[in-house]
């Protein structure tokens, strides 16, 4: 008789095809990127401008890690299940990787376009203070011994950092600001500048970083799930 199938190994699969189509549709994109998206002209930076089809992106899968945080760390108050702090844990460090990718493509960017790395308006210094917030919280936790009240305080960052994540999307309608709008779903050409090639490569990359984002935090759940296993297997012994 066969021995049944550990429930391990289907999600072991399913993060191993979501990896796949994760690094498929990046491929994709990057072949958009710089085969079929057409180069801007000077006053947008060039050939640098195609690293808007990298900052843009990242800045929303950062969003939407930093949206995950939010929610398992509601979750996480009410219940007290361990799978949400790990959730709101993971996701936080996703967001961080995604914001510093978004902090560092971003002077690049603007060097050739404003003529300085960096200027301290409403767009740039939000996402820095957001970058901030997170990299404070994931600090909290490594600071204390107790995983229950580093759970409970870590949550309470979470949502306090979340309000804003709102204040750096809509800054730049808000506040007067160097940074561009970027694409409107009303008129995507008008409001954004690009043709339709650019577009395709746009929203190509917008779907590869969505994947990547979501293959990031599958295995990092994973990896915190194993590392909770190794603890109680030492406490255990």
């Amino acid at each position: 008789m066969r021995a049944p199938e550990s429930p391990i190994v289907p999600r072991e699969r399913a993060l191993t095809r979501l990896g796949i189509l994760a690094w498929s549709s990046i491929a994709v994109s990057l072949f958009l990127i710089f085969f079929v998206a057409r180069e801007a002209d000077a006053t947008m930076g060039g050939e640098l401008q195609r690293i808007f089809y990298f900052h843009v992106p990242a800045a929303w899968a950062a969003y939407l890690a930093f949206g995950v945080v939010f929610l398992g760390s509601v979750a996480y108050l009410r219940t007290g299940a361990r799978r949400w702090d790990l959730l709101a844990h993971s996701a936080a460090e996703v967001g961080v990787l995604f914001t510093s990718l978004v902090l560092i493509t971003g002077p690049i960017w603007a060097k050739p376009v404003w003529g300085t790395y960096w200027q301290w308006d409403a767009r740039l210094t939000s996402a820095l203070v957001m970058w901030l917030t997170y990299v404070g919280y994931l600090l909290l936790r490594g600071l204390s011994t107790d995983p229950s009240r580093t759970g409970r305080l870590a949550a309470v960052v979470g949502l306090i950092g979340f309000v804003n994540v709102p204040i750096v999307h809509f800054s730049v309608q808000w506040w007067r600001t160097l940074h561009p709008s970027g694409p409107t779903v009303a008129n995507l050409e008008q409001s954004s500048g690009l043709g339709p090639p650019e577009l395709i490569a746009f929203f190509a990359s917008l779907i590869a970083f969505t994947l990547l984002f979501a293959w990031l935090m599958a295995a990092r759940v994973r990896l915190g799930r194993l590392s909770d296993r190794v603890d109680q297997l030492e406490l255990a012994l």
